[in-house]
């Protein structure tokens, strides 16, 4: 039977990975690492099913959802061999519904974040367009209960003025500001343990749905409210 509960010792683990960063320690562990790695499998796979009640995701297991532990070094001056944190992401079928999930697990460090990390050009295009006209909207859609109580304002990167053919005084410059629109909401540890992690999880990524609705009308039409596909 599955046990879809967060392990104390799934976070022991991962505690003992950032303090023994190495391969030999590593090797010397990798049981630990193989039960903390199911563990996580386990969760993953029933926050699929509850996700899929509410929404419809492309993920088809825990396992393949699951981002690895070992680093990339290739191209980075911190040679540390692995990721102390397990993490996983969730991609929304299809081309209508927009919006990405991502969940971090990490001792003092975990959280739910969602939202659109890395928008093409034509799609943050569009995104500006929205705000110019309809910032009133955007602003009323940012205090939606759920959004705030859970998430509290959008984060991301932004750039230091005024994109190019937008005045720096538009009521919405903030938010034509941005190039990322990033939620994230603190796991603790309280959260991690509770046993009712995957509910904790599940109505988290449920309340930003008032902002992926809007953005999936918003992504899927051009700026006559044509749908595009």
């Amino acid at each position: 039977m599955k046990n879809t509960s967060l392990q104390q010792s799934t976070l022991t683990f991962l505690s003992n990975v950032a303090q023994n960063n190495n391969r030999e320690w590593f090797n010397e562990h990798k049981n630990e690492y193989l039960q903390a790695h199911q563990n996580l499998c386990d969760i993953v796979d029933l926050l699929i099913v509850e996700m899929n009640k509410h929404d419809v995701i492309e993920n088809e297991s825990g396992k393949k959802s699951l981002y690895r532990i070992y680093s990339d070094t290739r191209f980075s001056k911190d040679k540390t061999p692995y990721n102390p944190r397990f993490a996983f992401g969730f991609r929304r079928a299809t081309a209508y519904r927009r919006g990405g999930y991502y969940v971090h697990i990490e001792p003092n460090n975990s959280f739910v974040g969602c939202g659109f990390f890395a928008p093409n050009a034509d799609d943050l295009k569009r995104i500006r367009e929205d705000i110019d006209y309809n910032y009133e909207d955007w602003f009323t859609l940012l205090k939606t209960p759920s959004i705030v109580n859970t998430y509290g304002n959008i984060t991301g990167n932004s750039l230091a003025t005024a994109p190019k053919g937008y005045p720096k005084d538009h009521p919405g410059i903030a938010l034509l500001r941005h190039k990322q629109f990033i939620f994230k909401s603190a796991l603790t540890e309280s959260d991690l343990l509770s046993g009712n992690l995957v509910q904790i999880i599940n109505e988290r990524l449920k309340d930003i749905r008032p902002f992926f609705d809007y953005m999936s009308d918003l992504l899927t039409t051009n700026a006559n409210g044509e749908p595009l596909f």
